[in-house]
């Protein structure tokens, strides 16, 4: 019995979880509220108290759930490369699927704005960076790329621009900027890249 409900817990907390990362995006960080929350889950509002301290917990943890998310991605992209040249191409067209304006870039930007305004939101995103800074750190010195720790930052920074800026400008074709990030990290880029 108590495994039933230990399990109906994860359900409506995984339902509210869904619910915020859906909102946030549509309505705005400081739009969303306990009711629309619930509403948008198919639950009573109290459940999103019983489950989260607050709102504001709540979205922090929808928020960070997605950036989790794409770390996981983006180093598994490069476990899976049959090398580190092919795995950060894979990781820049995957940053290529993300429009800016689509639902988990905007939950990002929302997230990030955020931040700025609570210190343990920021905190906790920066830990989430610093997790893919450290990951992509270690793949580039088994790669024998110089100064990795640098170069992870850089890329880090490159990716999330690139990411924010198509919300807003056209940027060049993915096969474009493939051949300068491998500059970047001091890999040399394919015959057919150099082209």
């Amino acid at each position: 019995m108590a495994d039933g409900a230990r399990e109906r817990g994860r359900q409506t907390r995984t339902r509210l979880l869904r619910a915020a990362t859906e909102l946030i995006p549509s309505l705005g960080w400081n739009a969303v509220t306990t009711r629309k929350i619930a509403e948008r889950a198919g639950l009573p509002p109290g459940l999103v108290h019983y489950h989260f301290r607050s709102v504001a917990e709540l979205l922090a943890e929808a928020a960070l759930g997605t950036a989790r998310e794409a770390v996981a991605e983006s180093l598994r992209l490069l476990d899976e490369a049959p090398d580190l040249p092919s795995g950060l191409r894979a990781m820049l067209h995957v940053a290529y699927t993300y429009g800016g304006q689509d639902p988990a870039s905007v939950l990002m930007t929302e997230a990030y704005l955020a931040a700025t305004r609570d210190q343990a939101l920021a905190d906790r995103l920066g830990a989430v960076l610093e997790e893919f800074r450290t990951g992509l750190t270690d793949r580039l010195a088994d790669g024998a790329v110089a100064e990795p720790a640098a170069v992870s930052a850089a890329l880090s920074a490159l990716l999330d621009g690139l990411i924010m800026h198509r919300s807003l400008l056209t940027v060049p074709p993915v096969d474009d900027l493939a051949p300068v990030l491998l500059r970047i990290t001091g890999l040399s880029p394919t015959e057919r890249e150099k082209q």
